[in-house]
């Protein structure tokens, strides 16, 4: 008995050793954050937040599914409209406002929306893992914000996993886009004749999300927001805005419903059964560019070149030191050249 004690007690210290070795090393990993971290943080959290939604906004329905949408008028008349498409996991505020202003700025109409699970937009409690929902149900989303607008055609920007519903909505619904701009996406992430998207990239954004949501205070939330951009740019050289992304993650918080935990495996699950869009993509006349970091550790930059290399009426624009991101300091060059594409 004495013996069986004994075992049980260091079997229980072992344990306690693993998990605190593990927490240490949970809380060591990571990036390192910008040095004015904490003070911009603070700022921001002691201040008002800004309104960050200034368009006309509503609900679409999507076969049952409601989806928030927000339409921003141009400063001067509406040159056409663009369909922004944001990526996995993330809602209409993930847009950069500067992205959208250079767009209304040259005279169009910019209509965003929370993905399904995201932001406004139903997060679906019912969700079933056995019949989920597919690439093709989320570009039908889209579809039906159009819809709700009273729109019949959109020149659709999509980013990462937008891209990808960006490429499926102009294969399902090919009169309803203008044009199609696919910013560091892929036609198929299977693809074995193709780098693999980063494992090694995925597991750091996993190690960052436990490490901020231990203790989940307002600051810890922004800090994780901070450290994801910061794995996605990689190797690459950008500069933070700090205060725009605490001001972002703060307004979801406060403001709308935050972020849904268990909206990530929902999406992976649609990209996953629904496969390559090769096929679909070689018959598309729809004019087409293709939008790449050079430096993007998470989706390599072979899979914007296959897709572009598969299209017939496509342009390309191959991005120098920009990772899986869309800073501010490249949103001139690529807004410049989509600007320039559609018209």
């Amino acid at each position: 008995m004495k013996l069986f004690k004994k075992i049980i007690k260091y079997l229980g210290i072992l344990i306690l050793l693993i998990i605190l070795g593990g927490a240490i090393y949970i809380y060591q990993s990571g990036p390192e954050l910008p040095k004015d971290t904490d003070g911009i943080i603070d700022e921001v959290l002691s201040n008002s937040i800004p309104e960050l939604i200034t368009g006309k906004t509503g609900f679409a329905n999507s076969k049952g599914i409601k989806i928030w949408y927000e339409s921003i008028a141009p400063r001067d008349s509406t040159k056409g409209v663009v369909l922004l498409i944001m990526g996995i996991s993330n809602d209409a505020l993930g847009w950069p406002p500067k992205f959208i202003k250079s767009f209304t700025d040259a005279g169009y109409q910019v209509i965003r929306y929370d993905h399904r699970g995201t932001g406004l937009s139903d997060w679906l409690e019912d969700y079933d893992g056995e019949n989920p929902y597919s690439l093709t149900d989320m570009a039908y989303d889209g579809v039906a914000v159009l819809d709700a607008l009273e729109i019949e055609q959109a020149h659709v920007i999509g980013v990462s996993m937008g891209g990808m519903i960006a490429q499926q909505l102009a294969i399902d619904h090919p009169q309803r886009v203008h044009s199609l701009s696919s910013i560091m996406s892929s036609g198929n992430v299977f693809d074995e004749e193709l780098p693999s998207i980063s494992s090694e990239v995925a597991i750091d954004l996993i190690k960052v999300a436990i490490k901020y949501s231990i203790i989940p205070t307002e600051k810890n939330k922004i800090k994780l927001h901070l450290a994801s951009r910061i794995i996605l740019m990689g190797e690459t050289t950008q500069n933070l805005n700090t205060k725009e992304i605490a001001e972002q993650v703060l307004y979801n918080h406060r403001k709308r419903k935050g972020y849904n935990p268990h909206v990530s495996p929902q999406h992976q699950t649609a990209v996953s059964i629904s496969g390559s869009r090769y096929k679909g993509l070689k018959v598309l006349e729809i004019p087409t560019l293709v939008v790449h970091g050079i430096g993007d550790p998470f989706i390599p930059i072979e899979h914007g070149k296959k897709c572009a290399s598969l299209l017939a009426n496509a342009d390309s624009l191959w991005v120098e030191n920009m990772g899986h991101d869309l800073p501010n300091e490249f949103i001139p060059i690529v807004s410049k050249k989509i600007i320039e594409f559609m018209e």
